[in-house]
């Protein structure tokens, strides 16, 4: 037997769970066709003695909903592994849509996921009205990997209910039967289910809430009645669990969700992580996943592996001083020139002396907590990190901006400015959220042990001005597995979270494990030399539009359908992914 591809004395680790085991793979047409001590020639063979060989990871959070269409490299997911990529992720979308709807559902985007709305309107290559088309156009283009889509209810509620959908009105029987026709019709085509957003922390461009926000118990059990006898198809959903109205609202609001769930009879994952305003909030949300498990549903919680944040910079979409007067006069300056500016001792002086105005609201789309915060600077500096080319995502508080402006003696804010200043006005700095509270990721460590969680909310694509948490699989496995020992994980637990388990939560049997018959979509992987590097900024989107990218080193090779993709951290020319259809 001769192969297309040999993969020569790699450690397996196969996805499954089982222990490591050294062996060949060898590849023909595309899947895997022998593994274990092969002496027969092939086309290519690659050297993975030393090294760890992985099915390709399965990301199932992702916003390349407009990317997809005119990016065949689906970077930056690519870049660390990712050889599966489901997107349609907390509702938002570009499919279905009215022609006349298509700015609207930019406006979201823009919005919602931090994805800029002139990049979207000049990248996105329209040719769709309903779901199903969206898939057909989109299978025209080869590429890097392959990509699946759920049906986001916000594009949903527009294509059906238009105006009314945005201005908070309740769906009408008649509204709901259109949601209920083209859902069906979207799951007949091959889409992997349905998404829906329920977080005051979502806005579109104007700052008004999404058209899904408020959407009753009759709509979302409407909808998700459409799975009900279906054997693919999951659904998922993020929400606040109405944090900023009262607490005592968690148990409704669960309900809801847990009702959609029981309506359709289908899987459920929902969004969970550590808020700093209800630190012990994701305790209750695992008590009732755990719950409803126990009485024959299925939930999982998606969990992130490290804090959830945003990377503040004078480039960023965020930064402290942004609602600053002072800041403002000169905010429409080239970076140079505004560096300039601000390095003025007398600019500095005053800008200290000045409080920040309102960035949310008044039809802006920064959701309020960044006025919240912004007006508790100096306990936001205890989280405020610097993040160099060789990042830290568990910083100690000493290591913090407020801690390093007690050692100077100068104000945080203060410490802030000037951090913000170095390197030309390029530096960046990283403020966690989500999931460090305590100023450390045990929490983090407990939610992703929960015998219901499942690794999610990596976001490619989105949020692209404030983070790149498509990285997530290098970061589970240099910190959880090769570094942190304390609350890790053994590689094989962590592969199979990369790859088994999210490939069987989507209804993907033919890949998520290295085994005889499967797709040849493998990871080669230096463990010892695996390594994040900092985030950069770079402008190669539509419109001249700035996204940050994450260089990862180690990762040897990444083939799809035994080709390969990215050889040495390069990417090649080959594209052998395409749109995903899930089985009706």
């Amino acid at each position: 037997m001769s192969y297309e591809l040999k993969i020569k004395a790699g450690t397996i680790v196969d996805g499954s769970g089982g222990e490591p085991y050294v062996a060949d793979v060898g590849v023909r047409d595309g899947r895997i066709v022998e593994i274990g001590k092969l002496s027969a020639a092939a086309t290519r063979e690659i050297d993975a003695a030393g090294a760890l060989v992985t099915p390709g990871f399965v990301d199932i959070h992702s916003h390349y909903d407009g990317q997809v269409s005119w990016d065949d490299q689906i970077a930056p997911s690519s870049w660390h592994g990712v050889t599966t990529s489901i997107m349609g992720s907390c509702g938002v979308g570009f499919a279905p849509v009215h022609p006349e709807d298509r700015e609207r559902l930019i406006a979201l985007m823009e919005g919602v996921e931090d994805i800029p709305g002139s990049a979207l309107a000049e990248g996105i290559q329209w040719g769709w009205s309903t779901f199903a088309e969206y898939l057909d156009v989109l299978s025209k283009t080869p590429r890097l990997i392959d990509v699946g889509a759920m049906v986001p209810h916000d594009a949903l509620r527009v294509f059906a209910m238009r105006d009314r959908a945005l201005v908070g009105k309740d769906a009408e029987p008649e509204d709901l039967e259109r949601m209920q026709a083209e859902l069906r019709s979207a799951l007949d085509a091959g889409a992997f289910g349905f998404s829906t957003g329920r977080t005051d922390n979502h806005r579109a461009r104007d700052g008004s809430a999404t058209p899904s926000a408020d959407a009753t118990l009759r709509e979302l059990t409407g909808l998700a009645s459409v799975f009900r006898g279906r054997s693919s198809g999951v659904l998922q959903a993020v929400s606040d669990f109405d944090m900023s109205v009262a607490r005592e609202r968690f148990d409704p609001e669960f309900d809801l969700l847990e009702a959609m769930a029981e309506s359709s009879g289908r899987p459920l994952s929902i969004s969970v992580m550590q808020r700093n305003l209800d630190s012990e909030q994701w305790r209750r949300i695992f008590e009732r996943i755990t719950k409803a498990n126990d009485r024959g549903l299925r939930l999982k919680g998606q969990v992130a592996p490290r804090g959830i944040g945003v990377l503040l910079g004078l480039e960023a979409t965020f930064h402290p001083f942004m609602g600053f007067p002072s800041y403002k006069a000169v905010s429409h300056l080239p970076l140079a020139e505004r560096v300039v500016e601000l390095s003025r001792p007398e600019v500095k002086a005053r800008m200290l002396t000045e409080t920040s105005e309102r960035v949310a609201g008044d039809g802006s789309s920064v959701p309020p907590m960044a006025d919240q915060l912004l007006a508790n600077i100096d306990f936001v500096c205890l989280s405020l990190f610097r993040l160099t080319d060789d990042p830290n995502y568990e910083p100690s508080r000493d290591q913090s901006i407020f801690g390093e402006a007690m050692r100077r003696g100068v104000s945080p804010l203060s410490a802030v400015y000037d951090a913000l200043l170095e390197d030309g006005g390029r530096n960046f700095l990283y403020f966690p959220i989500y999931n460090y509270a305590t100023g450390s990721l045990d929490e983090v460590s407990e939610m992703l042990h929960h015998p219901h969680a499942m690794l999610g909310l990596a976001d490619g694509g989105a949020h692209v001005g404030t983070i790149c948490d498509a990285s997530f699989p290098t970061f589970l496995l240099t910190h959880w597995v090769r570094d942190r020992g304390r609350g890790g994980f053994a590689v094989q637990d962590a592969i199979k979270m990369l790859t088994a388990t999210p490939a069987d939560w989507m209804g993907l049997s033919d890949r998520g494990r290295v085994e005889v018959g499967r797709r040849a979509d493998l990871n080669i992987i230096d463990l010892s030399r695996l390594k994040l590097r900092g985030p950069r900024l770079v402008r190669d989107l539509p419109a001249s539009g700035a996204r940050f990218l994450q260089p990862v080193d180690g990762i040897l090779a990444t083939t799809v359908l035994g080709q390969v993709i990215r050889d040495a951290g390069v990417t090649t020319d080959v594209r052998p992914g395409r749109i995903l259809r899930a089985k009706a």
